[in-house]
């Protein structure tokens, strides 16, 4: 079977691996980027540059050259050890269900997990290709966990964050005097942050380990760095101090704007170094499997042409189909302006490096939809539209069974047409 249909698994895998990233790049970039653009910090099209510089960057560097091929020990391939061409089916099955669950989440703009897509697609053609006892049924407790966890702590940590900017500028009798103070202050726990998380989830995959303590030092010194450079921007702004109270709320979102760049880089880097396997891990596996004649590894090694088909399939899915679901972060759940996505970013990060290095499964998506509602309670619940937030929780809970029932369906399409 995989002598005679090798070269069609391959091309398939190919096709398929690139149509989920694309599918990522739709929903979780563009939900990555939606704070900033939303909040009139960048445009779509510098969103899109950035993504792309970015999210290569995270992906090549730190973006795992070897890859779990089965997601997260999610499932358990034992019993079918001397038939590999049913994990290949099974692979094929969840890339294509999961990447059309995010085609159409992306249409409808509901930010979804790509995570929880292409694990419920893989538990569906486990169940009927390997047997219900080869799921690890107590990790998908984990995960329906997470919907509750993720954007409670994104959501917790926003609103503080939001709350502390009120009470140190912007209801302040200096506001702009205090922003130029205090903005170095925030844009350092930026740089301190993002880069906790790449030197804690990335860079293991490139043999470079640091100690926990190693990790603290080089973050406290990039985020020193940026902090250094932001100040040097503000400065050059040339912003006299306003009289007007209104004027001065101006000039300090300008401040944020800019810091918010920063954000916006490094939340595409995080992301492109975390999230690149969802679509390049199930076409690493099946490239694994055909190249070596049926052997299944938990892990293979992930050749650089994979991990770029899969760079760039997410910028393509940005710059294509993005701009819905960044519609939905950036504008739909509560007016944003850059104090307030500066907010929801940088708690959307610290809650990421909380989850790499506590290991509660999180979900990039909803921490970020958390995040954002965080921002909007810090100015009453009226802040918030709640249809729109009703609409995201059930595209959530949703996205589970309908990448399983869609895999099984596709399974039993690709058994038949190779049998």
């Amino acid at each position: 079977m995989l002598v005679e249909y090798g070269s069609v698994f391959m091309i398939l895998a190919v096709v398929l691996g690139f149509y989920m990233s694309w599918g990522i790049g739709a929903n979780d970039v563009a939900n990555a980027m939606g704070t900033s653009v939303g909040s009139g910090a960048i445009s779509v099209k510098q969103a899109i540059i950035i993504a792309a510089i970015f999210e290569f960057s995270g992906a090549f560097l730190a973006g795992g050259h070897v890859t779990k091929t089965i997601r997260k020990s999610i499932i358990d391939p034992t019993p079918i050890m001397d038939q590999p061409e049913i994990l290949v089916w099974g692979m094929l099955s969840a890339l294509l269900a999961a990447a059309l669950w995010l085609t159409f989440a992306s249409w409808m703009g509901w930010p979804v997990s790509t995570t929880h897509s292409i694990i419920g697609a893989i538990v569906g053609f486990a169940v009927v290709g390997i047997g219900v006892d080869a799921v690890n049924w107590s990790k998908i407790g984990t995960i329906v966990l997470s919907w509750i966890v993720s954007p409670l702590v994104g959501g917790t940590l926003a609103y503080l964050l939001m709350r502390s900017i009120q009470k140190f500028i912007l209801d302040s009798d200096t506001p702009f005097l205090n922003a130029k103070r205090y903005a170095p202050v925030y844009v350092f726990l930026v740089g301190f942050l993002l880069s906790l998380v790449t030197l804690f989830k990335g860079l293991k995959h490139l043999d470079i380990t640091f100690s926990v303590g190693q990790s603290f030092f080089a973050a406290v010194i990039f985020g020193v760095i940026v902090a250094v450079i932001v100040r040097f921007m503000i400065n050059r702004l040339k912003m006299k101090e306003a009289e007007s109270i209104h004027d001065q709320f101006t000039q300090i979102e300008k401040i944020f704007g800019i810091m918010m760049i920063f954000t916006a880089c490094a939340m595409a880097f995080a992301h492109g170094s975390n999230d690149v396997a969802n679509g390049i891990g199930p076409m690493a596996a099946i490239v694994s499997i055909v190249e070596s004649g049926g052997e299944m590894a938990q892990k293979s090694n992930l050749p650089l042409w994979i991990l770029l088909t899969g760079a760039v399939g997410i910028v393509l899915g940005l710059s294509t189909l993005g701009y819905r679901v960044m519609q939905t972060i950036g504008s739909k759940i509560t007016e944003l302006v850059p104090t307030r996505g500066f907010s929801a970013e940088l708690a959307a990060a610290a809650t990421v490096v909380i989850a790499s290095r506590t290991g509660i499964p999180v979900s990039t998506t909803q921490i970020a939809v958390g995040a954002v509602m965080g921002v909007g309670l810090a100015r009453g619940i009226g802040a918030l539209d709640l249809r729109v937030v009703g609409g995201i929780f059930m595209s959530w809970v949703i996205t589970l069974p309908v990448g399983a029932l869609l895999s099984i369906f596709f399974f039993f399409f690709f058994r038949g047409v190779f049998l």
